[in-house]
């Protein structure tokens, strides 16, 4: 099978998956209190890896809690419970701890089944041999499986194949190395890939930008952006030149703006409330239950597969929701439950693809990027809003 084909079809779903007893997972519900989460850091404690991080906010880093770093002021700390989480509100990895190894791989590969000991393993082994090609036939004789049921294992415990997560990693850790100012060239070969040529172009495709200007932060990137108030919160829109490329809800304009900050660090940020003034009140009125007269344009880096999913959440009607299974029915990926919920997570332009229709499957709400309760609320508007025009 082509790696780009499955790289654009799968790196939304296993960059770090969500919790998978509850997709799309609040990134706030921690696994315990916030005071032993804290206690748990205050020693270093490596009994808990994998089941949180804590972000400081002060130097935008996440950690183990095991991390050796030395210990924050508690009133910068605040926790996750994934990697991904925390890197939706901004965060990068640490490069001491390297938070995502001990947690992206979801909480079924913490149990004590001899099968998720050996997926556990298995992702390890590929862990330590990003430099080589690892083939099926490879892992069947390390673990002393026949290549069909070891694949078969993995992708039940997982939702995708070894292949594609030895990809994921390799990703993963050339977005690491850029970010530590590392070149290039030392970026790729250090992350495991063997040449730069067809590298490149795939990296340019799946980072959004060239690797360079990744590494740099995306640097002469002009993003304007302006802030309105709404009936679940502060508001933020960001556009580019070519259309919008985030919206979102926080509880005041310094939040947005840090986490705008925070996801393009050296962009040329300016705010420019009148030139987005249109776009804002189309925004402000769809919130409020009217229906666009155009599409909005977005500015928006997407895998294959998470443009599939978001096309199709475009076609849930107002005041309906979906679950992540019919989703990933819907889209022709039937067992692709955990991938749609990492789409839906990381959707970054809200209301316009609207994610928070999708729901769980006993028709619990599930998790919302921007806070349950606004996914809450956004439902019974749209409800009440299809209701009152029927």
């Amino acid at each position: 099978m082509n790696t780009n084909a499955i790289l654009e079809s799968t790196q939304g779903a296993f960059e770090t998956m969500p919790k998978l007893s509850h997709p799309d997972n609040d990134p706030q519900a921690g696994n315990i209190g916030n005071e032993q989460q804290w206690q748990a850091v205050v020693a270093h404690d490596p009994r808990q890896d994998g089941r949180f991080v804590y972000a400081v906010a002060t130097t935008g880093v996440y950690c183990r809690h095991s991390c050796s770093s030395r210990r924050p002021r508690r009133e910068n700390v605040k926790f996750f419970d994934h990697p991904s989480a925390a890197e939706q509100a901004g965060f990068r990895a640490c490069l001491r701890c390297r938070p995502r190894a001990a947690d992206m791989h979801g909480n079924d590969l913490h149990g004590n089944d001899p099968r998720t000991k050996n997926v556990r393993a298995i992702c390890r082994y590929i862990e330590r041999h990003l430099d080589e090609p690892v083939s099926l036939r490879t892992l069947g004789e390390a673990f002393e499986m026949s290549p069909f049921h070891l694949q078969r294992t993995f992708k039940a415990a997982l939702g995708i194949t070894p292949k594609e997560y030895a990809d994921s990693c390799r990703m993963n850790q050339l977005k690491q190395n850029l970010q530590s100012g590392q070149s290039v060239t030392n970026a790729l070969y250090q992350a495991g890939y063997s040449s730069s040529s067809r590298l490149y172009e795939r990296a340019s495709q799946h980072l959004g930008m060239t690797p360079d200007k990744y590494r740099r932060g995306a640097i002469g990137t002009a993003i304007r952006f302006t802030t309105a108030d709404s009936p679940i919160g502060r508001l933020l829109i960001a556009a580019t030149e070519q259309g919008i490329c985030a919206i979102r809800f926080g509880h005041s304009d310094s939040e947005l703006e840090q986490g705008l900050r925070r996801e393009y660090p050296f962009a040329a940020r300016k705010r420019q409330d009148e030139t987005l003034s249109s776009w804002k009140q189309q925004v402000l009125e769809h919130l409020r239950g009217q229906k666009l007269s155009a599409t909005l344009p977005l500015d928006i880096q997407a895998t294959v597969f998470q443009r599939k999913v978001w096309s199709y959440l475009q076609t849930i009607p107002r005041g309906s929701t979906k679950s992540y299974s019919q989703v990933a029915r819907a889209i022709g990926r039937p067992t692709a439950t955990r991938a749609v919920a990492r789409a839906c997570a990381t959707n970054s332009v809200a209301l316009e693809i609207p994610c928070h229709r999708v729901v769980r499957e006993d028709g619990g709400l599930g998790g919302y990027r921007w806070g349950i309760e606004r996914k809450k609320q956004l439902l019974e508007m749209e409800s009440k809003a299809q209701s009152a025009h029927a």
